[in-house]
């Protein structure tokens, strides 16, 4: 909220100067906004507004206008996350639209989600009426206090004037600068309360609107890309490290034209992945605790690293004072300024808009006529690709998940839209899948929710309606949000999902093998008596069917991918099969377990993370 009163209205709304309900201000913002689908569940509090949505397309019907669709889930957090996906697979602001106490607090989960990942979604919850807040009314949560700390902004409107002007606010907010989510929370009484449309304005919020500017306004100048290229003439093994910053500032393009230009290799994060194409001569895949091996070594042996759009997170450094050890300099490019040396110090950045910083940068060097050698570096990273490339054992009679995933891959071609869970799964489809460009890559990286990949290909699919959206998952993540297989078949979603089933947590099953003595306590689901291709079929999946001989795979792989509706299924696979490579948590490249199919460097010797040290 803020003391001062929204900026005047801008002329010209066909709209403006119509009296209206607070709900049906907040419908026609929707609209306004370009909002191609509200993703929610409906509840005492928000009402309102959801006879709002109705009108609003029956009117639309009518006139023979553009309808809003209303999408239902299953619950909340399935919502949250399916306008997370939209958002994700699109690079437009993704809507929920719950109600107060249960339905904003099934939210707090997506919410915190996309903020670290830094997905733009807008959040509207209802809540009680503003005399009953505080009074510990039914279904009365403190949505402020509680999304306070998840959120990029949480508003609260108690004065229904300002209603219009802040839903407008919102999308800016969630969609500028680092994007993330925005929560406005609405109070029932708002929403009911009638006032004149005045068709424009937002708040006044200065600050964050002077940093934008800044921020726009803040372009490399050539003092500054001489030094960068003075440094990069001085170097024989420069590398590239690129992070989910490319993909959400719209940059991979920039980012390749750059790398192509100098014949710079590129590594990315696993929220990088799709910055630039996989298959591409410069592309030396993924880096970091599952990174493959020969990214890894890469990153080791590189002597000026190059960051762009990344932060040098705990997944990829592990240990900031030994992570690319042999370089000499570090270079790093963001948007947001908190994140230049937190971890890790740098000798030359820039923060601004990353497709202007580095057009700029491939327009200086070519203009200064720059060329440089890297003949010798790029032999080098060839024999890392081929001494350590990526491997599993090709002749076990069990179903390998790797085998799936490059069958899979194979049909796609990297041009599939792919979500995944979080776990083992999610690390063998960034190691085995291509994604030719940016945003066909959704997965949850920061915060890693079990249960993100199925609402997210939901969210994905109707933004895409005629792509091919395939969710890969986890047996153990997908039960987190299984009510959402009605959702695909409900609205006839054409998704591919893929269960890959191991009968438990994975990944907690490969720690506690490698560092608690194989104790597996809370982590083998081979006594549940869960049936998933019933539970498909009870959906209402035209296709479900489950995969349990090698010799089937590369046919049933293809009869899945190539049936025309909603498709399931599941896939027996080898119960024991690791990711590997594996860097623990406070560990080094040098001590990355490779397994028995990827050659190492060097013999290491597994040892458990410290009392300290994260999963």
């Amino acid at each position: 909220m803020t003391d001062t009163a929204p900026q005047p209205r801008r002329e010209g709304h066909p709209l403006a100067g119509q009296k209206m309900s607070g709900a049906r201000m907040i419908m026609q913002l929707l609209a306004d906004e370009g909002v191609e689908a509200i993703f929610g569940y409906s509840g005492g509090a928000i009402l309102p507004t959801y006879d709002a949505v109705f009108l609003y397309n029956e009117e639309q019907s009518r006139v023979g206008g553009r309808q809003i669709p209303l999408i239902v889930p299953a619950n909340e957090q399935g919502a949250a996350f399916m306008a997370a996906g939209f958002a994700r697979a699109t690079g437009r602001v993704g809507v929920c639209l719950v109600t107060s106490g249960p339905g904003a607090t099934n939210t707090v989960t997506p919410v915190r989600d996309s903020m670290a990942d830094s997905v733009p979604i807008v959040v509207i919850c209802g809540q009680v009426a503003r005399a009953s807040i505080g009074t510990d009314a039914f279904q009365e949560a403190p949505v402020t206090a509680i999304m306070g700390s998840v959120a990029k902004h949480v508003f609260l409107v108690t004065e229904p004037q300002r209603l219009e002007a802040t839903m407008r606010t919102a999308f800016e907010l969630a969609r500028t600068g680092r994007p993330g989510p925005v929560v406005i929370d609405v109070p029932k009484d708002v929403q009911n309360w009638e006032g004149i449309f005045q068709g424009g304005g937002t708040l006044p919020i200065p600050g964050y609107r002077r940093r934008m500017r800044e921020l726009a306004e803040h372009v490399l100048d050539e003092r500054e890309a001489a030094r960068f290229f003075e440094m990069l003439g001085e170097s024989r093994r420069p590398l590239i490290y690129a992070g989910g910053g490319v993909v959400h500032g719209g940059a991979a393009t920039q980012l390749t034209e750059f790398a192509a230009t100098f014949d710079i290799p590129v590594v990315t994060t696993l929220m990088g992945i799709g910055a630039i194409d996989t298959t591409h001569r410069l592309s030396m895949r993924m880096l970091g605790m599952h990174g493959t091996a020969f990214a890894n070594y890469a990153v080791d042996d590189c002597d000026f690293l190059i960051t762009v759009g990344a932060r040098f997170d705990d997944r990829v450094a592990g240990v900031p004072a030994k992570f690319a050890r042999g370089a000499e300099r570090i270079a790093q490019l963001d948007i947001d300024r908190a994140e230049i040396n937190k971890v890790k110090r740098v000798q030359w950045s820039h923060v601004g808009v990353l497709p202007e910083a580095l057009h700029t940068l491939t327009a200086y060097g070519r203009r200064s006529g720059f060329r440089q050698d890297l003949g010798q570096w790029h032999q080098a990273l060839a024999e890392l690709k081929r001494r350590h490339a990526m491997g599993y054992d090709r002749e076990s009679p069990l179903i390998q998940p790797y085998y799936v995933i490059e069958e899979i891959n194979k049909l796609t071609r990297g041009e599939a839209i792919i979500s995944t869970g979080v776990g083992q799964h999610q690390m063998w489809t960034a190691q085995y899948c291509d994604f030719r460009r940016p945003r066909l890559w959704l997965t949850s990286g920061s915060m890693g929710t079990m249960g993100f990949g199925l609402p997210a290909a939901i969210g994905a699919q109707l933004a895409h309606p005629g792509t091919l959206v395939v969710d890969i998952d986890g047996d153990s993540s997908i039960r987190m949000n299984l009510g959402e297989l009605e959702t695909v078949t409900t609205y006839d979603l054409p998704i591919k999902i893929v269960v890959l089933n191991n009968f438990g947590d994975g990944m907690v099953k490969q720690w506690q093998k490698l560092f608690f003595k194989g104790r597996l306590s809370a982590s083998d689901r081979s006594l549940h008596k869960k049936d998933f291709i019933k539970a498909a079929q009870a959906d209402g999946f035209p296709y479900a069917v489950r995969l349990d001989r090698k010799e089937d795979v590369p046919r049933v792989v293809a009869e899945f991918l190539g049936s025309p509706g909603p498709a399931f299924l599941e896939v027996m696979i080898d119960p024991d099969a690791g990711v590997y490579p594996m860097v623990g948590p406070g560990q080094t490249y040098e001590e990355m377990i490779t397994g028995d199919f990827i050659a190492s460097r060097t013999k290491v010797d597994i040892k458990p993370p410290g009392p300290s040290e994260m999963f």
